[in-house]
């Protein structure tokens, strides 16, 4: 096992020790389970405290999980979801959306991973044709799958366009607080605050073992999700060990602290990048990820020491990710490493 932080994904650090020691916390004896436990209780609370206090969370295993059940808890098999192309739940979800939610994903292709309105507009032409699946939501990745981050605006915009035609805003938040942390807004601020519906709120990629929340910014659209998750095999018989993973990650901003940390070292690793010829940044960096063209003949001797992924093999873009363990001395390691491959 490599010891050595890499840039390959958040997935792949460790647990904060504060979480860790609440699990710890949490192994103490008998409690009732499925959640009728007083950490999961504890948790809702928190949650409902950052989300609104008509939210109402669910706590699940995983976040393909938590999107595939949140989506479809609003959809209808007849319905559809429009993402940009490059979308978690279109890429890496193995078909999941379409199999257990059963609805179909409209792509669509955009430079930078946003959807906007003016995007979206062409595929409502034929609304009411029986023939045709109908778009019932619009999801988006905060932050995208390509490292920018939504502003408040944006995302009220892609709300209020779909609201007037009687459609729903989903978010992927598996990195909702890196998200957060550069806009310097709070969670509720950014998602019901600009309309979304309904959101998926990561912890596994921010210091938690596992876990994430379903959660849905208005109670009446919550109705019968206990069944649904139940149904979608997402129900933590053992839950408190999700609930205090939560509870510990919202008490006295853990959340806030690990991705603000996680974010400076992706910008650190950017500024790096922009001292080294022949790598080129391709997006900007608003979150934890760095997305840059690094010579493809050079890959495999940087891999060596360091593991990341080729995004695009066309092109040769890479994708680095921060986590919130990784240190300065991570970054200058990876750098110098490139720097000296690349002569």
């Amino acid at each position: 096992m490599k010891t050595r932080r890499g840039f390959a994904s958040d997935n792949n650090a460790g647990v904060h020790p504060r979480v860790m020691e609440a699990l710890l916390a949490a192994n103490r004896g008998h409690v009732l389970a499925y959640g009728a436990d007083p950490f999961t209780g504890a948790a809702e609370l928190k949650l409902r405290e950052h989300f609104g206090a008509d939210s109402r969370a669910f706590l699940v295993y995983g976040g393909t999980g938590a999107n595939v059940l949140g989506l479809g808890a609003v959809t209808r098999p007849h319905e559809a979801v429009v993402c940009a192309s490059t979308a978690h739940i279109n890429v890496d979800e193995c078909g999941a959306p379409e199999k257990i939610a059963g609805c179909k994903l409209l792509p669509l292709a955009t430079p930078d991973g946003k959807l906007r309105p003016a995007s979206v507009e062409p595929l409502l032409a034929d609304v009411g044709d029986q023939h045709r699946v109908q778009p019932r939501v619009i999801s988006v990745s905060q932050p995208t799958e390509l490292g920018t981050v939504y502003t408040v605006e944006e995302l009220r915009r892609l709300s209020e366009f779909a609201h007037a035609r009687g459609m729903l805003l989903h978010v992927d938040g598996a990195r909702l607080s890196n998200a957060a942390a550069h806009l310097g807004l709070g969670l509720g601020e950014m998602t019901a605050g600009a309309g979304v519906d309904v959101l998926s709120f990561g912890g596994t990629k921010n210091g938690m073992m596992y876990g994430e929340a379903v959660v849905f910014t208005r109670a009446e659209l919550a109705g019968g999700f206990e069944y649904v998750r139940k149904q979608g095999a997402q129900l933590p018989s053992k839950m408190r060990f999700v609930a205090a993973q939560f509870d510990a990650l919202l008490t006295d901003d853990l959340w806030l602290e690990n991705a603000r940390r996680a974010n400076a070292m992706a910008r650190m690793l950017a500024r790096e990048f922009e001292t080294i010829p022949r790598v080129r940044l391709t997006q900007a960096v608003e979150s934890n990820a760095v997305f840059a063209v690094v010579p493809p003949e050079h890959v495999a001797r940087i891999h060596e020491e360091y593991f990341f992924y080729v995004w695009n093999p066309e092109t040769s873009e890479a994708r680095f990710m921060a986590s919130f363990d990784t240190a300065e001395e991570d970054v200058r390691g990876l750098a110098r490493v490139v720097r000296e491959t690349l002569g």
